[in-house]
């Protein structure tokens, strides 16, 4: 019994430990990504003047 929550905690602990690198490593690129989402929607919404909004497709 002992060894088998001995091995639970581990594997919780290596998840974890393989979730926040994951996290850490992706943030940057969602951050920037965003931004870049952000601008193209601001760009569409000035560039498109009395043309609809920004649901319509195209």
């Amino acid at each position: 019994m002992f060894w088998k929550i001995i091995g639970i905690v581990a594997l919780i602990w290596i998840a974890l430990a393989v979730i926040g690198a994951l996290l850490k490593g992706l943030f940057p690129i969602l951050v920037v990504s965003a931004i870049i989402f952000g601008l193209y929607l601001l760009f569409k919404a000035v560039s498109s003047g009395d043309r609809g909004d920004l649901t319509r497709v195209p």
